[in-house]
């Protein structure tokens, strides 16, 4: 029976390494397979916007640099760092932070991302951002539309449906959704094609909208953008990730050109 035993933990031990390699090298695949494209989308014309391991493409509004101490690649993502954890200055004060914005203007196009993000965190992906507009306004934060980056469940936020994930934010409320739990990653896709606005959330059309509507005019009179001249204006403009402060993760960032 003693040397029964004495096998039975030898072979539990060799499993669960065993099992454990595995895990590692299944998780290591993973991250070798995101932020890359395959043949199909190339040939479609699609381009990374993100390689997985360094910020060529992207920097701050207004600055040759991404916010240092905000952002960092982690495990093939994207990381804002939730402003707590931000290093300081040695005067005690944080690093100055700011969104993150792609090198490269589009102007129709279709967008794809995968994100999670933090317990009542609160981020998002903005678009049609003019950077010397976004800099007139006064702020290293983007001024453009926004694809609403949210833990519903948990950020005051969700009190207005327009500032739900998933939503135009401040414009179009989000319908129709699924999200998955706080931790793990949600797929989305944005496409603006002119006037034509979609937003998809895990496989399914949430916002769909046209800007040239006497509605859509409706909406934007009352949302908190009504005071930016030109807002609404088709621009060749950036893509930005947004930093609201809390802690949130990008990945397989992808986009092509329309038209």
């Amino acid at each position: 029976m003693k040397y029964l035993l004495i096998l039975m933990l030898a072979f539990l031990t060799i499993f669960g390494c065993t099992s454990q390699e595995n895990n590692n090298e299944k998780s290591k695949e993973l991250v070798k397979s995101n932020n890359s494209l395959t043949k199909t989308e190339i040939d479609d014309g699609w381009q990374l916007l993100f390689d997985g391991k360094t910020f060529i493409g992207w920097r701050g509004i207004g600055i040759d640099s991404v916010p240092k101490g905000h952002w960092k690649i982690e495990d093939g993502t994207i990381r804002k760092i939730a402003s707590g954890d931000v290093p300081t200055m040695p005067d005690g004060q944080p690093l100055k932070g700011g969104d993150l914005m792609t090198d490269e203007t589009f102007k129709d196009f279709e967008l794809t991302f995968e994100w999670k993000i933090s317990e009542g965190g609160n981020s998002g992906v903005k678009y049609n951002v003019s950077e010397e507009v976004s800099i007139k306004n006064g702020s290293s934060h983007a001024l453009g539309y926004e694809f609403q980056v949210l833990d519903d469940a948990k950020h005051s936020d969700n009190i207005n449906p327009t500032h739900r994930a998933g939503s135009l934010y401040d414009l179009i409320e989000a319908k129709g959704k699924t999200l998955k739990p706080v931790g793990e990653f949600n797929t989305s896709r944005i496409i603006f094609n002119k006037n034509h606005i979609e937003h998809w959330l895990n496989g399914v059309k949430v916002v769909e909208v046209d800007t040239n509507t006497p509605e859509f005019e409706k909406i934007f009179k009352k949302s908190k953008y009504k005071n930016h001249p030109n807002f609404t204006l088709h621009k060749d403009a950036h893509i930005v990730l947004q930093d609201h402060g809390d802690d949130c993760w990008y990945r397989n960032i992808k986009i092509r050109r329309l038209n």
